[in-house]
């Protein structure tokens, strides 16, 4: 297994930013940057060998500079909506940036995707990890506590990648982590991915409103367009009745509540497959 290190370019305050490549011997590459501890590239050989680009993003470091969809981002210190940009904790009110309309999106303005993190590599037996740290001050983003982020990737032989979150808060704050990397299993190019098979391992969802913050209702999947317990085409289950945003615009854009046997233990909550090149990615969670 294999791990380089370039010099992708500096931010506007000057800082340097690297990418490092994790590679094993059945032709998986991870581009992995400490700018955001984005993941920036996943190529993957198909059924026949060819191998292809199969996330989203931009060709050089400064595209992740400017204002993006989060393409593979550590989304931080909390992914999805906040409500009204607001919440209280231990009888104080906190009030954070309204940048989703009038809601906190992903940590704010200038979340964890848009910081410089601590970049050390480590390598064990089958395997090559990146460890990313950064340290969120108190009031950063207007949330409490200073908090100790670790993000970890690791390839390993049996073509997983691994990404492990750890953080620790010297005082309660709200937290969320998650990578918001773009996948296409066709390769980056192939155009739509609504011929993709999916499958997630769900029987409920969170039912949400008009501007996508959950009403507390956990509702059934079954009889809607967001039963995937068996593996079906993607396209046969979208559908105008699951708004995707605020204009209604049909897709997907839901938590789902993922079936859990064992506390602690990984457990499928979703696979995809592209059935014209044969990729397969499963996901597994805690």
């Amino acid at each position: 297994m294999i791990i380089k290190m370039t010099e992708a370019g500096k931010t506007g305050a000057g800082q340097t930013v690297h990418c490092y490549t994790l590679s094993n011997r059945q032709g998986i590459e991870a581009g992995i940057t400490d700018y955001g501890a984005i993941l920036l590239s996943v190529i993957a050989p198909d059924s026949e060998g060819n191998r292809e680009e199969i996330t989203l993003g931009f060709e050089t470091i400064e595209g992740y500079f400017q204002r993006h969809p989060y393409f593979g981002a550590t989304v931080g210190r909390f992914c999805n909506r906040i409500s009204k940009a607001s919440f209280d904790l231990d009888g104080k009110r906190y009030q954070l940036a309204e940048n989703d309309g009038r809601n906190h999106l992903h940590g704010g303005v200038v979340g964890f995707d848009r910081r410089v993190w601590r970049p050390a590599t480590r390598e064990a037996e089958g395997s090559i990890t990146i460890d990313l740290r950064y340290l969120s001050p108190d009031g950063e983003e207007g949330y409490p506590g200073n908090l100790d982020v670790l993000c970890s990737y690791t390839l390993n032989e049996n073509n997983e990648l691994i990404i492990d979150y750890e953080a620790v808060a010297d005082a309660a704050t709200p937290i969320n982590l998650t990578n918001h990397a773009y996948w296409n299993l066709g390769g980056a190019e192939s155009g739509t991915i609504l011929d993709h098979e999916l499958l997630i391992n769900a029987d409920y969802y969170l039912e949400t409103d008009a501007e996508l913050i959950p009403t507390g209702r956990i509702m059934p999947v079954a009889g809607t367009p967001l039963d995937f317990r068996e593996k079906r085409i993607i396209v046969e289950r979208n559908s105008p009745e699951v708004p995707c945003d605020m204009s209604g615009k049909p897709g997907f854009d839901h938590c789902f509540v993922i079936r859990k046997e064992t506390s602690g233990a990984l457990v499928r909550a979703a696979e995809v497959t592209d059935p014209n090149s044969g990729r397969t990615v499963q996901v597994d969670t805690t």
